[in-house]
């Protein structure tokens, strides 16, 4: 009677599976004589059960190099290029590139390969450019030239060639991006694979070498120009000096310590990362000009590789930026030492017209800290990452937030697999909303078959853009440039569905001048004052001359509800804006207030001048 109760309570089982069982409960039988039953349904509900076994040989990723058939058909010869920043290590990689019949550059960034394609081009050996969202073929017809500059998740490893460069070995430890050093570095067909890197990266490599049956020569280089960490601290913005660069970790700061300076009198160059490569390379050129007024620069951790800069100090505002564990948590912590060096060796270029570099921090408490931190050896790589499940050894999953990201966020739209795999792996800044809504429309355009077109992208990013006339207006140009970079990535997916691209990449290249003449005058977009924050600057200024005791007329509670639906409450609530930004902010606004009032009071009695000390942050 029991045995019937419970059966009666399964709701998924089938009406001639529960008479099997009524009947089983009734005569004398063995539990295991149900198991065929359960089995069949279990797998009418579970398909995957039939194909477990392939699931499990799919899912073994425990010898990598095994993946690769092309290249251990080959006995390869692997070159380490173990320095510094500034020692020259690439350069010596990029001579035998250069010399050999056939090659392959492959670097981290998109700046990086267009550098390597137009030397090698400048020097006579005809190269082309693959990235994700570009393809040049210097030969008019398209046919393929014997080398290749291109951007590392770009590279064929299918394709023979006589040298490959693998470019900041160290990024194979990366928790995003390590996968790709992973597969250049097993998967490359190349009779000689010259790997550039820290030397922290040497044993590891060494040992990676040893799975695949290859040997590693290693050849290690000193910096090519001294680098001194100073004994005092810069402290004031007003001693800054030619050839110093700034180094942020964050948005607000660039914004920030920038309007500071040209309050004083000095321009300064920006650079982030964020920014289109063709306004980091004018930014990068600005500073560079010895006929330029332009001496200070103001700069994330983006100048760490790619640009040239004639830099004489480095001066970190802050040792504390935010990162991504292996989890993929985003936390605050203080810089490694490895991220410290690669920053710090920017200083005091071989080719520049500074040949020492100096080193130092903008506030005093901040100067021992750095000191640790370079005194300290680089950790050595002992992981890397791959992209999937079910690994051992050196060897252990790359994080794959992003692409989960993008996978919850199309899969109420209907795609095929392949199409739908393509789009999550999309390279995308998930922060910028206007991307991911514009991802999403890509997504729906897409599944509806209906091709994007140019005058569909152009309505979509309301094309013509006017020139940025505050922050927000220019981080909202960065997030249309991304978005042009994400039909330009897709376009080489599916080519019939992105279909025009010539003319997308030509507003692309003249929304990076807007964005660059954005840039050239980004004090005076931080300048635009918007009315909530002025507002705010201004009752702050009333209630901090008020006695104190004193009570608003309209009480705490308007109070509350005025701050709270100002558009200064809503940037700190979001993180966009500190506190202690907004009291900078603060002593700026009145600073300018006092100015504008001896100007009036002198050169226009009347008070009809327009004022001009107007301040603004929209991030």
């Amino acid at each position: 009677m029991l045995c019937q109760e419970i059966i009666l309570i399964k709701v998924n089982v089938e009406l001639t599976l529960f008479f099997i069982l009524i009947n089983f409960c009734c005569t004398p039988g063995h539990i295991d004589d149900i198991y065929p039953y359960f089995l069949r349904h279990a797998k009418q509900i579970f398909p995957m059960l039939d194909c477990m076994d392939d699931l499990r040989k799919i899912s073994d990723l425990r010898v990598p190099a095994n993946w690769y058939p092309e290249a251990r058909a080959i006995q390869r010869k692997v070159i380490f290029h173990a320095g510094p920043t500034n020692s020259g290590k690439t350069y010596h990689a990029i001579q035998r590139y250069l010399t050999a019949k056939s090659g392959v550059y492959c670097g981290p960034l998109k700046l990086l390969a267009h550098e390597i394609f137009e030397k090698s081009n400048t020097a006579g050996v005809a190269c082309d450019l693959v990235t994700g969202e570009e393809r040049t073929f210097v030969d008019l017809d398209s046919r393929p030239a014997a080398h290749v500059a291109c951007t590392i998740e770009m590279c064929n490893v299918t394709t023979k060639y006589e040298v490959a460069v693998i470019d900041e070995i160290q990024m194979i430890r990366d928790s995003s991006r390590g996968w790709a050093w992973t597969r250049a570095l097993l998967g490359l067909c190349a009779e000689e694979i010259h790997v550039c890197g820290e030397p922290a990266a040497i044993d590891f490599v060494r040992e990676l070498m040893y799975t695949t049956g290859e040997e590693m020569e290693v050849n290690t280089y000193k910096r090519l120009t001294p680098i001194t960490v100073l004994d005092q601290a810069v402290e004031s913005l007003d001693n800054l000096s030619p050839g110093d660069c700034i180094v942020c970790f964050s948005k607000n700061d660039i914004y920030s310590i920038s309007r500071q300076i040209e309050a004083r009198g000095k321009e300064c160059a920006v650079i982030y990362g964020s920014l289109p490569p063709g306004t980091k390379l004018s930014q990068a050129k600005k500073f560079n000009d010895p006929d330029d007024p332009c001496k200070i620069l103001v700069a994330t951790d983006a100048i760490g590789m790619g640009l040239n800069l004639s830099i004489k100090r480095i001066i970190f505002n802050s040792l504390v930026k935010p990162n991504t564990n292996e989890k993929g948590e985003k936390q605050m912590e203080t810089i490694s030492t490895s991220q410290a060096l690669q920053i710090a060796g920017r200083a005091g270029r071989f080719s520049s017209i500074f040949k020492d570099g100096e080193v130092t921090t903008m506030h005093r408490d901040d100067l021992p800290i750095l000191k640790e931190i370079l005194r300290h050896s680089v950790d050595p790589i002992e992981e890397i990452f791959v992209s999937l499940s079910q690994v051992d050894g050196m060897y252990f999953v790359c994080n794959i937030d992003d692409f989960k990201f993008l996978a919850d966020m199309i899969q109420h739209i209907p795609l095929n697999l392949r199409s739908r795999y393509v789009f999550c792996t999309a390279p995308i800044n998930r922060k910028q909303l206007f991307v991911c809504t514009s991802f999403l429309k890509f997504a729906r355009q897409f599944s509806r078959d209906e091709p994007l077109t140019f005058d569909w992208i152009c309505r979509h990013i309301h094309w013509p853009l006017p020139p940025p006339k505050n922050i927000k207006d220019l981080v909202h140009l960065e997030a249309v440039h991304d978005v042009l970079d994400l039909y330009l990535w897709l376009s080489y997916r599916f080519m019939d569905m992105f279909p025009d691209t010539v003319m997308v990449r030509a507003i692309q290249q003249k929304l990076d001048q807007i964005i660059q003449e954005g840039v050239r005058n980004i004090t005076r977009l931080i300048r635009a004052t918007d009315p909530p924050i002025t507002d705010l600057l201004q009752k702050q200024s009333k209630r901090r001359n008020k006695t104190v005791g004193s009570k608003s007329p309209k009480g705490k509670k308007g109070d509350r509800k005025e701050k709270e639906s100002s558009l200064a409450y809503r940037l700190i609530k979001d993180g966009l804006l500190t506190p202690h930004l907004l009291q900078e902010l603060q002593k700026e606004w009145f600073k300018d207030q006092v100015q504008d009032s001896t100007n009036q009071s002198t050169l226009d009695p009347e008070g009809n001048k327009e004022k001009e000390g107007k301040l603004c942050l929209q991030l």
